[in-house]
């Protein structure tokens, strides 16, 4: 299987059906205690970006946000912490994200199903970056054809 760094594996599950992600947190966590170390928690943040020409900060608008902490101890004595914080309004999907964060990063009992599914959202996003390429390649536009227009036009 391909390695997928621990940074990018919320975004994989993200680009999975999240009831698919849900039931799989529930099925990894079945035999396992799992503790909120925080409390789910889903709000707004403010979105800041740098203007490009003079270098100033300005926020763009708020976006939604949830984070989750967990401790997870499986029943074979082993103790794993998983987190997410996601652009998103759903805690629950948020903490299912932790769940398998944890599961897979301590390779915990089920940690296989977890991977196959990071396996199946990086399928999701490949497919999701070619078709973006493809349209933005139909969208191209050639402006050498405009210099020629105006140098004509100076004649």
């Amino acid at each position: 299987m391909n390695y997928i760094p621990r940074s990018q594996w919320l975004r994989m599950w993200q680009a999975s059906e999240p009831s698919h992600i849900k039931d799989l947190a529930k099925q990894v966590s079945a035999t396992c205690s799992v503790t909120d170390l925080h409390i789910p928690k889903a709000g707004l943040g403010l979105l800041q970006l740098c203007d490009s020409a003079m270098g100033d900060a300005y926020f763009l608008g708020e976006i939604p946000v949830t984070k989750a902490h967990v401790r997870i101890h499986s029943p074979n004595g082993h103790v794993a912490e998983g987190a997410a914080i996601c652009m998103d309004d759903r805690a629950g999907l948020t903490r299912a994200m932790a769940i398998l964060d944890g599961v897979l990063a301590a390779k915990l009992p089920g940690w296989e199903l977890v991977e196959r599914s990071l396996q199946a959202g990086a399928v999701h996003v490949q497919a999701d970056a070619a078709l973006r390429r493809a349209n933005l390649s139909a969208t191209k536009v050639d402006f050498s054809l405009l210099s020629t227009l105006d140098e004509d036009d100076d004649a």
